[in-house]
């Protein structure tokens, strides 16, 4: 079963400021926070969708980068 996550997409996060906090989501009938982390200004997670995660949530000012472009939320906030 794990083999069908190995091509499974990455997102590659970038903080802009400190205490950036990215907040891994469960897949499911029920949605839960199964893993957290958090970033200083310019450290960098990468992370993968799987079997497990099915959605991550960033608080803090970031850049993303995805195979469908970059998204930075720092315009967003104002």
């Amino acid at each position: 079963m794990a083999d069908n996550w190995v091509n499974a997409d990455y997102v590659a996060v970038k903080a802009l400021e400190n205490g950036v906090t990215i907040i891994g989501l469960t897949r499911g009938k029920d949605t839960r926070f199964h893993h957290s982390e958090k970033l200083d200004k310019g450290e960098i997670m990468i992370a993968q969708f799987t079997e497990h995660t099915s959605a991550i949530k960033i608080r803090g000012k970031v850049e993303v980068l995805t195979r469908f472009g970059i998204i930075r939320n720092d315009d967003l906030l104002g």
